[in-house]
């Protein structure tokens, strides 16, 4: 995440207590990868803060290279895969389900080309102003980022539940910015506007939860 390590761990904090609260409010085991989002964010932005903390370590290359690995796996391999398939389990509308799979599929499609160029390929990570930058020698083109954004949040935009097609809609847009903003610092930067969205993953459960109250079901 941009900023500081300060940053990256309040962050980590904060969306892990949403996620927390989210996974309460969850009533049905099809709702658990959703409700964990804002959890495995958090996660992942704790790895970040302890990047921030390492990198002007330069004796602990280890430390450094393992950090790094461990970001990029979350954030190139995990997320394209884990993103539609949590979308699609909690999908009421077999339609959409329908429209979800091939998205599930090019998701995959797109971890697997990603996470070979991670594990085959020499990796780096670099403060570089208030940024840490990722190095790494995949050809993350354009065409690969358009498939990278569209397999994490076109699912969400085909809900039937407009709390989780406005996840989606926050996606493209923080991606939108961190691209034609922050480029050097994309993976990054976009993680973090993610990061930030999984708030609504937070809203949507409550809304749930109030229903299943009105209803006398919770």
């Amino acid at each position: 995440m941009c900023f500081s390590a300060t940053a990256s761990f309040v962050t980590a904090g904060v969306t892990g207590i949403i996620g927390i609260a989210s996974l309460m409010r969850a009533s049905d085991r099809s709702q658990l990868l959703l409700a964990a989002v804002p959890v495995v964010f958090g996660t992942q932005q704790v790895i970040e803060g302890l990047l921030w903390l390492n990198l002007p370590m330069a004796s602990d290359r280890a430390g450094v290279s393992t950090l790094t690995l461990l970001f990029l796996l979350f954030a190139e391999v995990l997320w394209p895969v884990y993103m539609p398939l949590a979308v699609l389990l909690i999908e009421p509308d077999a339609r959409r389900r329908t429209l979800m799979l091939p998205w599930l599929a090019l998701g995959a499609a797109v971890a697997t080309y990603l996470a070979w160029g991670i594990l085959t390929r020499p990796l780096g990570a670099s403060i570089l102003g208030e940024h840490v930058v990722y190095v790494t020698d995949n050809k993350f083109s354009f065409a690969a980022g358009v498939a990278y954004v569209g397999v994490i949040a076109i699912p969400f935009v085909l809900s039937t539940q407009r709390v989780i097609g406005l996840f989606g809609t926050v996606v493209l847009a923080g991606w939108a910015t961190a691209y034609f903003f922050y480029w050097e610092a994309l993976v990054s930067v976009w993680c973090f506007f993610a990061a930030a969205a999984s708030t609504v993953i937070l809203l949507h459960f409550e809304k749930l939860a109030r229903y299943r109250v009105a209803a006398g079901t919770g």
